[in-house]
């Protein structure tokens, strides 16, 4: 595994992170196989862990914290998000008031068994959310040694602008992959401005080369129907990305995180998986360097919009 620095906060975090999300985080999913798969990432070299308290209707951040228990948690980034909420009915919340966000803090750090968060993200706020009121105390939370750094996940580019010039954030999280060249920009701009870039959807959620169709589990249905109903658009353009799958000495998945890292300013990628396989497959691709003409042909694929 390789590392690379988070940005300007002194943190190093290792290139693919684990996101302890969806049905990872599910009480359908087996308990034990998911602690298992949280162990395998530690003793792959996985440092950064991300998750968040509204992920699987609040389920996420409480497993991810008994998966972690007895574990040296020193080297260790977890990252988790507050701001939306599980509200019942499979439906999420959205508070982004400060005494909301700082109780949302102080509960995931009860969760996560954590005496401090590595990184607190605001979870998909919108540009109205992002209020001095809400910035005093997030910067009351790190006065208080309940969180060491800062950031904002968003796919809003606007969002994205508003964090850069905002000095009390230290990170962003984006959607970026084969499919979202377009973040590039955003993302030179915000490591210019000195924060940390995390790539969120970093393998585009399998869409690539028709991978969700591919049906073993009951799980694989989820994935699908959800893929199906929110990202349909994703999964018919990541068919045209079935050449990743033909790159000679890697899988599909690692040559699309290969892809991802092989940015420069990208700290980490955050991958989710329900299978140990594929955790080592995604682990494996640290490091690995993509062909020039393969980028060169994903960049023809879909290219960026000027």
């Amino acid at each position: 595994m390789r590392y690379r620095p988070l940005g300007a906060t002194g943190l190093t975090v290792s290139e693919i992170g684990f996101g302890a999300a969806s049905w990872w985080g599910k009480p359908r999913f087996d308990e034990a196989a998911a602690v298992r798969l949280v162990h395998a990432a530690i003793e792959g070299g996985v440092t950064f862990f991300d998750t968040g308290s509204s992920y699987c209707a609040g389920e996420a951040e409480p497993r991810l914290g008994r998966a972690l228990k007895g574990r040296d948690a020193s080297r260790l980034v977890v990252a988790t998000k507050a701001g939306t909420f599980h509200a019942g009915g499979g439906r999420i919340g959205r508070n982004f008031s400060p005494a909301a966000v700082t109780a949302s803090a102080e509960r995931s750090l009860r969760n996560l068994g954590l005496d401090v968060l590595p990184l607190l993200q605001l979870h998909g706020p919108d540009l109205a959310d992002l209020t001095d009121d809400l910035v005093d105390a997030l910067k009351g939370l790190k006065a208080r040694g309940l969180v060491r750094t800062l950031g904002v996940n968003s796919f809003d580019a606007r969002v994205i602008e508003r964090t850069i010039g905002m000095p009390a954030f230290d990170a962003v999280m984006i959607d970026y992959n084969v499919l979202r060249l377009d973040r590039e920009p955003l993302i030179a701009r915000a490591t210019l401005a000195g924060k940390a870039v995390l790539a969120g959807m970093a393998l585009a959620m399998g869409h690539t080369g028709y991978q969700v169709v591919r049906i073993r589990a009951p799980r694989d249905l989820w994935y699908a129907a959800r893929a199906l109903a929110r990202h349909r658009a994703d999964v018919v353009r990541g068919a045209r990305f079935g050449f990743l799958n033909q790159v000679e000495g890697m899988t599909g998945a690692q040559a699309a995180l290969a892809f991802v890292l092989d940015n420069p300013r990208v700290a980490c990628a955050v991958i989710g998986t329900t299978r140990l396989s594929h955790l080592e497959d995604n682990i494996s691709a640290s490091g690995l360097t993509l062909p020039p003409e393969i980028e060169a042909r994903v960049r023809q694929t879909i290219p960026m919009p000027f």
